[in-house]
Formats: C-alpha cells, sequence, structure tokens
C-alpha cells in the first residue's frame, strides 16, 4: 500500500470523525470534532506508544537486567536489527499467555517491539527470529506512526459514537435509534478503514521480515502455531481495547470467536502460503529448524 493510498484512508478516518460529531452536535459539533482530531492526532504521534506499551503492561528487557529466555530474546532483537540496518528498539515483554507481539513508535529511532509471554513459550528460536524480524520490518517501513495513529483515532470514533446517547435530542442527532445505529455503524465504519490500512502492510511486512531473517519458512511455522494459539487463549486487554489489534502480528480478538469481517489481518493461510512462495516450498514445506544464523544460541522452547 503506497503512502498517498495511507494518506487519503487516514484522511477518511478523520472526515468520519468530523461526521460524527456533525451528527450529535450540528456544525459546532463538526468543529469541535475537528479540533479534537487535531489534538489526538498530535497525542498519538508523541505518546501512543507509550499508551499501548502502559495499556499491555509491557515491561522493559536490556542486556543489564535481563536473564535466561528474556536475555536470549533481547540478543536476538539486537542481531535482526543491526541485519535491517536498524537503531536498536526498546524491547519489552508482556506478561500474557496469547501467543503474539507487535511494533510501535513513532519512527525507527524512537520504536519499541514487545512479545508476550505466550509467544516465548511456544515458539523455537528460529520461529520468534521471524516473528521479531517482521516486527522490525514494519519499523522500517515506519508502518508503527500510521498504525497507532490509526489505533487512537478509531478508540476515539468509538468513544464519540458513545456519546450520541446522551446528546440524542440536539439537532441531526436523530433521536434514540439514530443514536444506536451511530453508536454500532461509525466504530464499523472506522474498523473498515483500519482493514484498509493494515492488512496490505501485513504482507509487506512479511515479505521483508522474510528478508531480514533470512528464511521465509519460519515466520510461516510461526504464523502458522500463534494463530492457532490465539484462537484458543483469549487476550483480555485486547478484548477491552479492540483498536490496538492491528498492531498485534496476529488478530488478537480471534480467541473470543468474533467474526473475522472486520479483521485487520489478511487470512493465516493466505499469510502462509506467499511465504512458502518465497521459500520456493509450495503450500506443504515447512522447515522451521533449518541451519540458523543464530547458532551459537539455544534452540527449542523459550519459556
Amino acid at each position: 500500500m503506497n503512502t498517498l493510498r495511507t494518506g487519503m484512508l487516514l484522511a477518511a478516518m478523520t472526515a468520519l470523525f468530523m461526521g460524527v460529531g456533525y451528527l450529535i452536535g450540528g456544525g459546532a459539533g463538526m468543529v469541535l470534532a475537528l479540533g479534537f482530531a487535531v489534538v489526538t492526532n498530535f497525542f498519538a504521534y508523541w505518546n501512543s506508544d507509550k499508551v499501548v506499551l502502559r495499556m499491555y503492561k509491557a515491561q522493559p528487557v536490556d542486556e543489564t537486567h535481563a536473564s535466561g529466555a528474556a536475555r536470549r530474546y533481547y540478543e536476538m532483537v539486537q542481531d535482526l536489527a543491526r541485519n535491517a540496518n536498524l537503531p536498536l528498539p526498546a524491547v519489552y515483554i508482556i506478561e500474557n499467555d496469547q501467543p503474539n507481539a507487535f511494533a510501535t513508535g513513532r519512527n525507527p529511532e524512537n520504536a519499541a517491539v514487545a512479545a508476550t509471554t505466550g509467544l516465548l513459550r511456544i515458539l523455537n528460536e528460529n520461529e520468534l527470529a521471524g516473528v521479531m524480524a517482521h516486527e522490525l520490518a514494519h519499523v522500517k517501513n515506519r508502518d508503527t506512526l500510521t498504525m497507532t495513529v490509526t489505533a487512537t483515532i478509531a478508540g476515539a470514533i468509538t468513544m464519540l459514537a458513545n456519546f450520541a446517547l446522551f446528546f440524542r435530542g440536539n439537532r441531526g442527532a436523530g433521536g434514540l435509534i439514530g443514536a444506536i445505529a451511530m453508536m454500532i455503524l461509525a466504530p464499523m465504519a472506522a474498523s473498515l478503514v483500519q482493514m484498509a490500512i493494515s492488512r496490505g502492510r501485513e504482507y509487506e511486512a512479511d515479505k521483508m521480515g522474510a528478508e531480514i531473517c533470512g528464511n521465509p519458512e519460519w515466520l510461516a511455522s510461526a504464523l502458522a502455531k500463534i494463530s492457532q494459539g490465539a484462537a484458543r487463549i483469549p487476550n483480555a486487554t485486547a478484548e477491552r481495547h479492540p483498536e490496538t489489534g492491528q498492531l498485534m502480528i496476529i488478530n488478537p480478538l480471534s480467541g473470543e470467536g468474533r467474526d473475522n469481517l472486520f479483521s485487520t489481518h489478511p487470512a493465516t493461510q493466505n499469510r502462509i502460503d506467499k511465504l512458502m512462495e518465497m521459500a520456493g516450498g509450495g503450500r506443504t514445506r515447512l522447515d522451521p529448524d533449518g541451519p540458523s544464523p543464530f547458532e551459537g544460541k539455544k534452540r527449542g522452547p523459550w519459556g
């Protein structure tokens, strides 16, 4: 997805925000919503990464204090960042049984990557390298700012739409039925914009991540494991803040059996198929335990 299209979609999300403001409070509501959108975008640019990390209670990892699996995880990110010609991002661990990971930050110089304890438990060394390379690809492509800004605006749209019930008597509010419709349709429209922005970026990050780690099969195998884990294990924080789901490598809401019509992620099997095409192995061949550039480090489970 090119930069122009992403900019147009972000503008559409801001216009949706203003439209909800107009339906709640007419022209004055639209102006207030525009002002709120500007403030929200400014806040998201500087602080959305910190907000997301705090929301998920992410704990920093560094070479001074990390040990065991956390130390190996940190060193792997360090090696992969070097492969990608990126500054070392801040590294975090999230205490959560659902296997997942995300990247955030406004640019490569102010980026962070985070992995759940569930992810570190189920993946072997090579699969973990594939996942973290995918997240570093988001950093290199500067997707992290776009995704955190859209997550922030989508959350604000949902909040603003929920105010409709309290202002249903105002000009243009459309009564109780209109307010309820707005509460349902506005967040749905925001989700559609998030989906349009995110899906193309996931494919591109898969491709670049495979190049960074050196083997598309590692990421393909990891995606299969993470998808199965996310379908079985709920992520309570993601359920409370569904707008953050697009940040994850796999849709974290699938643990609740939600309809994936508005998923911000492509179908996992489609992603695996594209990675296997890169590897030249078709749909069935997966060898995540093949030769690794990290031979000196522990292989097998990380937890």
